[in-house]
């Protein structure tokens, strides 16, 4: 079953084939998503990444999360499912 990461503090001029490449170091990437404004489309710093199971979320969570890329400590884990209020 595909698990959906939350990959916080990332560099703003990252691609999508620059994070596809990253995380495939863990495993099988489905697919990556970068968050960007609405206003300009610029990134936010944020994305989420789709592995293809459980263990390559968690091993790309082991290797990713708190470590370093481009001079910015990364954030990386299971994405939470939106609040409704």
């Amino acid at each position: 079953m595909n698990v959906k990461l939350f990959v916080g503090n990332l560099p703003k001029s990252i691609t999508q084939e620059e994070l596809s490449t990253l995380f495939t170091q863990a495993g099988e990437v489905i697919v990556t998503d970068i968050v960007t404004y609405r206003n300009n489309g610029k990134p936010k710093g944020l994305a989420f990444v789709t592995m293809s199971n459980k263990n390559e979320a968690e091993k790309a969570i082991h290797m990713f999360n708190a470590s370093s890329f481009n001079d910015m400590t990364l954030k990386v884990n299971i994405a939470q499912p939106p609040f409704e209020l």
